[in-house]
């Protein structure tokens, strides 16, 4: 389903990136490194509007390429997701989107609860890379 997926901290240092093909991995990292400025463009325009409690964090698409299409998500914590997607895959719901990054959302919190995890560290979780791979292969 997914072809590569990127976890970006807070001052856009990557976390976790995982790709489907890791001889493109160094192409992936530019792709969500370059959408990073979307990203911040959709969360300015967010902060905006006054007392916003009930803020959407799933970003939508950020933008397409021929080959790819890439949508983003954010924490409340400022950490991004990023899930970058074959565009020839027309199957793919926007809902279904939604879902990939609940479960990203979901699995990453409990790596954080985790007393033995340092924020700010690179993810080096075997649960959290079994759900990216599961979501990756849409299992």
């Amino acid at each position: 389903m997914a072809v590569c997926i990127a976890v970006i901290g807070k001052e856009n240092s990557p976390k976790y990136i995982s790709c489907i093909n890791p001889s493109m991995e160094l192409h992936f990292q530019y792709k969500v490194h370059v959408s990073l400025d979307v990203v911040e463009e959709k969360l300015q325009a967010v902060s905006k509007p006054i007392a916003d409690v009930t803020k959407e964090q799933y970003l939508g698409l950020l933008y397409s390429t021929e080959e790819h299409k890439i949508y983003g998500y954010v924490t409340n914590t400022k950490i991004k997701f990023i899930v970058v997607v074959d565009s020839s895959n027309t199957l793919l719901r926007d809902n279904e989107i939604r879902m990939m990054f609940r479960r990203l959302h979901s699995v990453y919190a409990d790596i954080v609860c985790n007393p033995f995890f340092i924020p700010g560290e690179v993810i080096s979780s075997k649960k959290f890379d079994k759900t990216v791979k599961s979501i990756m292969y849409g299992d």
